[in-house]
C-alpha cells in the first residue's frame, strides 16, 4: 500500500554532485529552467542510496564502494553506516536487490558457497524471493549441493585436463592447518586468508623471517627486543598504539633505543608467532600506530621466530594479489564456466545450483518487532497503553480478509484512563497520515471485541494486544495498489512477477518468463502461444 511520504538517504558520489550543480549552473541561463534540471535523488551512481516509507519500511537501491567509484569508503563500512541507520530509525523489514559484484564475481554465488549466505548475510539480510520459481528449500539445497563437492574428486577429474586447478588447491592445502575436505572449506579458508592478508606484504607459509638481519646488532637481539615489543603490544589488548608508547614500553626491559627503533622500523606487516604486527600512519595525528591480529586460525604454526636461518625455506609464499587471481580462476573454470568434465555424475548439479543461487537476489531483513513496542514519538512522557493496530475493509469478508496481507500493525499509544472512541480515533489518525489511500478511513467495530465506546480500553485488552479494526474507505485496503490484471503463470513454478523479463500470450494473455519458453533478451516476437494455447490450435479440428 502507498504511504504518504518517503525519506532519501543519500551518500553522493563526486560524480552525482558534479551532475547535479552542473545542471543547476545551465539552468540560470535557459529560458526553460525547468527542462533539463533534475533532483538528486534521481541520479545513478552514489555511494550509497536507501529510501524508508513513513510505515518503517525501507529499501537499499545502491552500494558502490571503491570499486565502483567510492575514494575511501569501502563497501562493508557503507553497510555499517546503513545497518546502523536502519537500528537508529526503527525500521522493520529492509529490502535490496543483491547485484554485487566484486573484479567480475557474483558475491552471491561466492560468499554463498563460502559461508552459505550472500555478502549482505554479515548483516542480517537473508532469501527473501527468488526468480524463476526458486524458494527457500530449492535455494538452500542449491547451496549445500556446490559446498559439499569433494575436492578429492574434483581434483581427480579436472587434473587431466587443467593442471592449474590442482596446483592451487595443493598450494592452500599447504597453507591451512587443517584439512580441506570440500568445495565449500576451500572456498571459506581463501576469503578468511584475504580478510588477513596484508595490502602490500606476502606472507610465507612456514615461519616467515620478521625483521631485517643485515644490521649491526646480532639475530639473537633483535629476536629479544621483537618478542618484547610484541608481548608491549598485547597488553595494550589489540588497540591500536601509537609508536612512543610502544617503545616506551619496551624500554623497560630493552635498553638500546637504537635496536627499538631498528626492530620498529623493520615490523610494519610482518608475522611473530601467532600474530601479525600492523603499522599504519593515524590520518588525523599524522602519527604511526602499531597493533597486533590474532592469526592464529589462518597461521596456526607460526609459532617460532626463525631469524636469518637459511634452512628454513618457506613453502610456498601468497600475495593478496596472487590470492584473489586464484580465486577469480576458481569461480571461472568451477562455478561459472563447467566444462564438459563437469557436467556428468555427481558434477552435474553445479550448473544448476549455480543458476538457482544467481537467481536469488531479492534479499531482507526483518528487524524485530519489538521495536515498535519501544518507543513512539507521538506518546506523551506521561504513563501509557500501547497496542498494536491495523485495518481491513467493511466491504470484505473477514475471514477472506485475515487471510490475505494486511497494512502492517502500528504502535497506538493512549492514556491510562482512555476510552475506546478515543483508541478509534487515534487509529484513524495513525493509518490517515501513513497511508494515502486511507486518508478517508473510518473505523466502525474492532474484530472479535464487542465493546462500548464509552468503555475504558485498559482492563479490556492487555498490554500491547494485536487488534484489527473494521472501517469503511472509498479505496479498497490492500497492500497491492492494482499494478494490473495481468496473471503469471510460468513453467518454472512462478505465480507472480518477480522483475525478471517477462511476455505475454496473445490468446489466454497469461505472463510467462522468455527465459522459460526459451526467446533471446535481444528478441521481441510478433506472436507468441504458450504451450497450451498453440496445443489447442495444434489439436483444433479443422473448418468445413
Amino acid at each position: 500500500m502507498m504511504c504518504n511520504k518517503k525519506y532519501h538517504f543519500l551518500l553522493p558520489s563526486k560524480d552525482t554532485v558534479a551532475a547535479c550543480f552542473n545542471c543547476d549552473e545551465t539552468s540560470f541561463d535557459d529560458p526553460n529552467p525547468e527542462k533539463g534540471k533534475f533532483n538528486l535523488v534521481e541520479l545513478k551512481g552514489h555511494i550509497m542510496h536507501g529510501v524508508f516509507h513513513s510505515n518503517g519500511f525501507g529499501h537499499l537501491l545502491c552500494v558502490n564502494g571503491m570499486e565502483m567509484g567510492s575514494d575511501q569508503l569501502a563497501g562493508y563500512q557503507i553497510m555499517e553506516f546503513w545497518d546502523r541507520l536502519c537500528t537508529g530509525l526503527q525500521a522493520r523489514k529492509v529490502s535490496l536487490n543483491d547485484t554485487s559484484k566484486k573484479r567480475g564475481m557474483e558475491l552471491r554465488l561466492l560468499y554463498g558457497v563460502a559461508y552459505g549466505h550472500p555478502w549482505f548475510g554479515r548483516w542480517g539480510y537473508k532469501f527473501g524471493r527468488g526468480c524463476y520459481g526458486v524458494n527457500q528449500p530449492i535455494y538452500q539445497k542449491a547451496i549445500e549441493a556446490i559446498q559439499g563437492i569433494p575436492l578429492c574428486l574434483l581434483n581427480h577429474h579436472l587434473s587431466i585436463s587443467n593442471n592449474d586447478i590442482s596446483v592451487i588447491f595443493s598450494r592452500y592445502q599447504a597453507l591451512s592447518d587443517h584439512s580441506m575436505v570440500t568445495l565449500g572449506d576451500l572456498f571459506h579458508f581463501m576469503l578468511e586468508l584475504r580478510s588477513r592478508l596484508p595490502k602490500e606484504n606476502s606472507i610465507d607459509s612456514c615461519n616467515p623471517s620478521t625483521v631485517e638481519t643485515n644490521c649491526r646488532w646480532s639475530p639473537k637481539r633483535v629476536e629479544a627486543a621483537t618478542r618484547v615489543i610484541v608481548e608491549a603490544l598485547k597488553k595494550a589488548e589489540f588497540r591500536w598504539v601509537s609508536r612512543q608508547e610502544v617503545r616506551d614500553a619496551a624500554r623497560a626491559y630493552i635498553g638500546d633505543t637504537g635496536l627499538l627503533d631498528f626492530v620498529l622500523k623493520s615490523l610494519g606487516n610482518h608475522i611473530v608467532g601467532n600474530y601479525l604486527v600492523r603499522r599504519c600512519l593515524n590520518p588525523v595525528t599524522k602519527v604511526l600506530e602499531y597493533c597486533l591480529e590474532d592469526i592464529s586460525t589462518v597461521f596456526p604454526n607460526s609459532e617460532a621466530l626463525i631469524i636469518n636461518n637459511s634452512k628454513a625455506k618457506p613453502r610456498c609464499k601468497i600475495t593478496k594479489v596472487q590470492l584473489m587471481k586464484d580465486i577469480a580462476y576458481l569461480y571461472r573454470h568451477i562455478l561459472k564456466d563447467q566444462k564438459a568434465t563437469l557436467s556428468t555424475g555427481v558434477f552435474s548439479a553445479i550448473p544448476m545450483a549455480t543458476r538457482i543461487i544467481l537467481d536469488t537476489k531479492f534479499l531482507v531483513k526483518e528487524y524485530t518487532e519489538e521495536l515498535s513496542m519501544k518507543g513512539n514519538s507521538n506518546c506523551s512522557n506521561e504513563r501509557t497503553f500501547k497496542l498494536l493496530c491495523t485495518v481491513i475493509s467493511r466491504s470484505d469478508e473477514i475471514d477472506e480478509a485475515l487471510k490475505k496481507p494486511l497494512p502492517p500493525y502500528e504502535c497506538v499509544c493512549l492514556k491510562e484512563n482512555a476510552t475506546f472512541d478515543e483508541l478509534k480515533q487515534e487509529v484513524e489518525k495513525n493509518f490517515r497520515e501513513v497511508y494515502w489511500r486511507l486518508r478517508n478511513f473510518v473505523v466502525e467495530t474492532i474484530v472479535n471485541l464487542s465493546v462500548k465506546g464509552s468503555d475504558l480500553v485498559m482492563g479490556s485488552v492487555e498490554m500491547g494486544q494485536k487488534l484489527v479494526f473494521i472501517g469503511s474507505n472509498e479505496d479498497q485496503i490492500g497492500m497491492d495498489d492494482g499494478g494490473g490484471s495481468g496473471i503469471v503463470d510460468c513453467l518454472c513454478g512462478a505465480k507472480e512477477d518477480d522483475g525478471e523479463r517477462l511476455i505475454s500470450c496473445d490468446i489466454c494473455e497469461v505472463w510467462q518468463h522468455t527465459r522459460c519458453v526459451r526467446i533471446p533478451n535481444n528478441e521481441i516476437p510478433q506472436v507468441f502461444l504458450c504451450k497450451q494455447c498453440e496445443e489447442k490450435i495444434v489439436f483444433l479440428s479443422s473448418l468445413p
